[in-house]
């Protein structure tokens, strides 16, 4: 399968809107991709170093799972799904099929934004590569893109989540470490940025740059959805029969700029919505219903007099 996450590019020069191609029957949940987005963006650690019963790292007891969900500090997560039935062509023959599936998740950069709506700043704006970039040092933190995002991708960085990923004294932290919190933007929404300054230099998202399998594949959006069709009718061709395409086009998002084959129902057994929608497309029966009490009211009022 022909990829170009090796190669050098000039899309943001040429104004080509790019994306990801996120293909879960590739992946094999080595979650270097969350590693490569962690170091690159000097991310502070989404997982806490010490937990309540004095262990060295807070595991969450949900096999290899340990980033839990996509956050302020976690913008690429890769979620785990154990199967224990036939998944494509597989064939276990009598016995009972136990199996992995994994996803590599990040913010879908929607066609129609939430995020990008509800901000009152201005401080997330789409670029040129057609991503939707949120400016750390504009936004005020009044979290109205969080409720917003309806995929749950946003989230804010306070002070006190980076001191819990750090290690303590005792369970103090020390002087150096409280120092430390200025190395980090913290009030403010964050959330991945499609590596917007590599693109700008031409190189890929560092999470498509590391992945082995090419699980996550980057490139110009329409030859991305090209890509997913293809591998669609060749998933099908080996057996599985009811793989489809979430890219949430058929709603009011209009399509995202990340998007991923999932078969049958895991779009809801890996916690995505099923359904997700602009929260903007519920103003008009607000105004509406608003409108006709005022209306209402005024008559009561005439009435009464």
């Amino acid at each position: 399968m022909a990829s170009s996450n090796q190669d050098r590019h000039t899309f943001a020069q040429d104004g080509i809107t790019t994306g990801f191609f996120m293909d879960p029957t590739l992946c094999i949940g080595c979650n270097a991709c969350e590693l490569a987005c962690q170091v690159w963006n000097e991310l502070p650690p989404s997982v806490p170093t010490t937990d309540r019963r004095g262990s060295d790292f807070a595991w969450s007891g949900g096999c290899d799972d340990n980033t839990r969900a996509l956050g302020a500090s976690s913008w690429r997560h890769v979620k785990s799904l154990e199967v224990d039935e036939n998944v494509g062509p597989q064939d276990t023959g009598p016995e009972v099929a136990v199996g992995w599936t994994f996803l590599s998740d990040s913010c879908r950069h929607c066609e129609v934004a939430g995020c990008l709506e509800a901000c009152p700043t201005g401080s997330i704006f789409r670029t040129e590569i057609g991503s939707v970039y949120i400016q750390d040092d504009v936004c005020n933190g009044c979290g109205y893109c969080i409720v917003s995002c309806p995929f749950g991708v946003i989230d804010q960085r306070n002070p006190s989540d980076i001191l819990a990923s750090q290690p303590t004294d005792n369970g103090i932290p020390g002087e150096a470490l409280l120092g430390g919190l200025a190395e980090y933007s913290v009030g403010g929404a964050f959330k991945c940025t499609s590596c917007y300054d590599r693109q700008l230099d031409g190189l890929t998202p560092a999470c498509a740059k590391t992945c082995p399998t090419k699980a996550i594949q980057f490139g110009p959006l329409d030859e991305l959805r090209q890509r997913a069709r293809l591998r669609i009718e060749t998933l099908r061709e080996r057996g599985y029969k009811d793989v489809r395409l979430d890219d949430s086009s058929q709603t009011s998002i209009g399509g995202t700029h990340a998007f991923s084959l999932l078969p049958g129902d895991y779009a809801e057994r890996f916690g995505l919505p099923p359904h997700p929608e602009s929260p903007t497309i519920y103003l008009r029966d607000a105004w509406l219903s608003a409108f006709l009490t005022i209306v209402l009211t005024f008559a009561l009022c005439v009435l009464a007099l």
